[in-house]
């Protein structure tokens, strides 16, 4: 195959550089040695000859450079072999958690006559790769697979998808491929990696210089094995692959909008959704529903889905949930953070709504104190406040209370903080006086629902009121919705 015998090509250009850098470190020696023994030998400067002294000043200034050369090549030879490459967060599924999904492998493996990997995880992300395992000279590599692929894709799907990467374990199995990608991986590894002191920047430069002379031979070494990859996989399932590709791009956005629109609130307020590549797959089904370019997907939707090879699709899920918590949020709280779908309206809408209220009614008393008397949380002091001009002081204040943006997250203005929070508060008052309640939409987040349909039409009113401080739009709006202005908001 010619694109893995231009692969090996810069595999071997690669273990060049390897070559030439041992030998520039040992150089030095070697010509040290050469020297050393032209004087025992009185070929090089013998003893008692007029060129002696001149030759025993070269022996000791080229024994000492070789002294300081070779300590530093050993110091980067130690640093490169004990430099651990990143590897990606994942959660391993075992042959006894998914015998299908790994009979499936194994048998796309041998369809295309390339080793199986090793082993096969999941990782919450919308890709797919083989990495090499941690600390595996010779073994076979890891399929990380993105967990929302086998909550949307269909099985059929999952595997055509996956012959392309199941097809690079025959450039990982290469010798030469496989010492060159380990050569790369230690010395990005290893750069940084030192204290901040003269010999650790020294370190530094040398494994820039390398990484500098590998970039271009190691670029070409990926690209060749990801064309010999594609070309190896033509044969497998390449109509179904095709159409399969069009899901990819609907997952990474069905997954980034939930991520950010439904587990995100969920997540600020010390709850861990437990299903999310489950909410992905409902997200995405209800926009196969909702949108005409989607038209189409729904009809696939009667086909075997991929999670059905996995025994438990729910612990699964809820392991691959955890994981994306502590990887776009921070470190998981105990046990009881744990967060089910049914739930999410009266835990996390209703909750959010309360204390995003809260927040709004402390600014306003920071801002324009009132009397004891008159400090109870209505509409109708907020709106008030608003029609004088308060909006950039409100604001001001709860962008100051408002906790650094998470990983992936948007940092909110305060403009923008004020109007989720006088939407929160008029929300807060229609559950409590109108006969609201808190929903979830699957593309969307919270909601609210007014006669049990979706209320969709309060972000206009309240952008007007926030951003020119016109309120008469919103007063209407809580007029029809049936909002007293006077009666107190129940507060967090």
């Amino acid at each position: 195959m010619a694109a893995l015998d231009a692969a090996r090509a810069q595999a071997r250009a690669l273990l060049r550089i390897r070559a030439l850098a041992r030998a520039a470190a040992v150089l030095p020696a070697a010509v040290a040695v050469v020297l050393l023994a032209g004087r025992f030998t009185g070929r090089i400067g013998a003893p008692g000859s007029p060129d002696a002294f001149g030759w025993d000043v070269v022996r000791w200034v080229v024994g000492a450079f070789a002294v300081l050369v070779g300590l530093v090549a050993l110091a980067a030879i130690r640093r490169h072999a004990r430099a651990v490459p990143p590897s990606t967060p994942a959660i391993a599924v075992e042959p006894g958690q998914a015998p299908e999904l790994h009979r499936m492998i194994e048998e796309l493996a041998h369809r295309l006559g390339v080793p199986a990997p090793g082993a096969i995880a999941l990782t919450p992300d919308c890709d797919s790769w083989l990495e090499e395992p941690p600390g595996g000279h010779g073994r076979a590599p890891v399929l990380v697979i993105g967990s929302p692929f086998l909550w949307w894709m269909r099985a059929g799907e999952l595997r055509a998808l996956l012959a392309p990467v199941v097809a690079g374990t025959a450039a990982a199995a290469d010798p030469e491929i496989a010492a060159a990608r380990r050569f790369v991986r230690g010395l990005d590894a290893a750069l940084g990696s030192g204290r901040r002191t003269p010999p650790a920047r020294l370190l530094d430069r040398i494994t820039r210089a390398l990484l500098r002379a590998c970039r271009d031979y190691a670029a070409e070494l990926e690209r060749a094995a990801a064309a010999a990859a594609a070309e190896q996989a033509r044969a497998v399932d390449y109509g179904l692959r095709i159409a399969a590709q069009g899901q990819v791009g609907l997952a990474y956005a069905g997954w980034d909008r939930l991520l950010t629109r439904v587990a995100l609130p969920a997540w600020r307020l010390g709850r861990r959704p437990a299903q999310l590549n489950a909410g992905v797959a409902a997200a995405l089904t209800e926009l196969s529903r909702r949108d005409r370019l989607a038209e189409g997907y729904e009809s696939r939707l009667g086909d075997r889905p991929a999670c059905d090879l996995l025994e438990e699709p729910g612990a699964m899920d809820a392991a691959v949930s955890q994981l994306a918590a502590e990887l776009f949020h921070g470190p998981a709280r105990p046990e009881g953070a744990e967060l089910l779908w049914d739930d999410y309206p009266e835990q996390v809408v209703d909750r959010g709504w309360r204390l995003q209220a809260m927040a709004l009614q402390e600014a306003l008393d920071t801002v324009a104190p009132a009397p004891v008397g008159r400090r109870a949380p209505t509409l109708a002091r907020l709106l008030a406040r608003l029609e004088a001009g308060g909006a950039p002081a409100l604001a001001r204040v709860l962008a100051a209370g408002e906790p650094p943006a998470v990983p992936g997250a948007q940092e909110r203005g305060g403009r923008e903080l004020l109007a989720d929070c006088v939407t929160a508060m008029v929300c807060c008052a229609a559950v409590d006086g109108a006969g609201g309640k808190p929903g979830l939409d699957w593309l969307d987040g919270p909601v609210l629902l007014l006669g049990g349909v979706r209320r969709g039409d309060l972000a206009d009113p309240v952008a007007e009121a926030v951003e020119q401080g016109a309120v008469a739009e919103l007063r209407s709006w809580l007029g029809a919705a049936g909002i007293r202005l006077e009666k107190p908001v129940r507060l967090g």
